[in-house]
């Protein structure tokens, strides 16, 4: 009888020693459920993200869209990135799209500077430029073009946008 005495002793200081854990289980138990579900829709929101995003980088075939980029040239030391080549762009685009008033000079080496981060762009992002073979009118041309393609890779310049919308009346 003393070893049932003893072990029904052992569980009563169990029992007491686990009381306050078994309280605040009690008091705590919307909290811990809430916790628990609110855990649950996170994982389940991140998954039904995740599965989006494949999907739609199936749908529009984001590897066909990136497969001729050397993601290697991005790397180089030397390069320059290509966020401070979109500011010199934009930069560089107004001064040449507002340049009514300053020498034909100053307006001749905006353009040089302009075709030179032109084709800066273009060698980061794999698109093919002829700008330094041409001039005149086919240059003027091959930098609309090249403009075009920049802003369809997601590059924003002011000749690229329509500043000002034409009215019809």
């Amino acid at each position: 009888m003393e070893v049932g005495q003893g072990l029904l002793l052992a569980l009563a200081i169990l029992a007491v020693c686990c009381l306050p854990a078994l309280f605040a289980l009690l008091f705590c138990a919307d909290e811990i459920i809430d916790r628990v579900a609110c855990g649950w829709a996170e994982w389940r929101e991140q998954r039904r993200e995740r599965r989006t995003i494949a999907r739609l980088d199936r749908a529009i075939e984001a590897e066909a869209l990136t497969r001729d980029i050397d993601l290697t040239e991005f790397d180089k030391d030397g390069r320059r990135p290509l966020e401070q080549l979109a500011t010199d762009l934009r930069r560089l685009g107004g001064h040449r799209l507002a340049a009514a008033d300053r020498s034909v000079v100053w307006h001749g080496a905006v353009i040089e500077a302009y075709d030179e981060r032109l084709r800066a762009a273009c060698h980061a992002l794999g698109i093919a430029e002829h700008l330094a073979e041409l001039d005149g009118v086919d240059r003027e041309i091959e930098r609309v073009r090249v403009e075009g393609l920049l802003h369809a890779a997601g590059l924003t310049l002011p000749a690229a946008r329509a500043a000002h919308h034409q009215r019809h009346r």
